[in-house]
């Protein structure tokens, strides 16, 4: 077996028991827009909406926004200082209709690694939070894992890839985990600058499960 194939199965392995545990929780739909600059050779823009629903499409869950100066260390490594402003719509309970609207403002420091195994390009992305909700502050780590497997190489098109991602967050307070994320997508290279990609999320909390159904763009200029 290949190390394309043994990846592939090794990550769709781990899934299996999230699918079996995320049956029972509401299926949610996010749009996600990633864009980076380029200035120089050096120094780069990051840019992202995310637009979050609870159903497919209509029940807004939250609404991020995102940018950054970047830095690049080397050609495989990024350092980037960057500000978000989340809204989040929570429903006050189950049985409740109503919602509260909480304003989040985020401060944050990453460090991104990539590196190949053979044709397949793996990320690695380490997220330090500063995040001031409502009147309280709190601190949180991630540490993402990417893969990215094309597959189509044998035709030399390379244009479809299958994306692999798993996140974990952690936090400064007494309750440490705080979710993690596991997901599998379908990517489409359009050119060198835009790629898409569609693909299925679960998220596992402390108490619960959300999956949803992610799109991604993909802008690079």
């Amino acid at each position: 077996m290949n190390i394309k194939s043994t990846l592939a199965a090794l990550i769709f392995g781990l899934m299996l028991p999230m699918f079996g545990l995320a049956q029972s929780s509401n299926l949610g739909n996010w749009l996600i827009y990633i864009g980076n600059k380029k200035i120089n050779s050096k120094w780069n823009i990051h840019h992202e909406v995310q637009h979050r629903n609870y159903n497919a499409i209509g029940d807004l869950e939250q609404l991020l926004l995102r940018t950054g100066l970047g830095y690049n260390i080397k050609d495989n490594a990024n350092i980037l200082l960057g500000y978000g402003y989340i809204l989040s719509e929570n429903y006050l309970n189950d049985l409740d209709e109503d919602k509260v609207a909480i304003g989040e403002h985020r401060i944050f420091q990453q460090f991104i690694s990539k590196q190949k195994i053979g044709s397949v390009a793996l990320s690695h992305r380490y997220r330090f939070e500063q995040r001031f909700v409502g009147e309280d502050f709190r601190m949180r780590f991630r540490y993402f894992l990417g893969i990215n497997i094309p597959l189509d190489k044998k035709n030399g098109s390379n244009k479809f890839y299958l994306s692999l991602y798993n996140e974990i967050f952690l936090n400064d307070m007494n309750r440490v985990f705080d979710r993690n994320r596991l997901y599998a997508g379908l990517g489409l290279k359009v050119n060198d600058q835009i790629k898409v990609e569609l693909g299925y999320m679960n998220q596992f909390l402390d108490m619960s499960n959300r999956d949803q159904i992610n799109i991604f763009t993909f802008a690079n200029f």
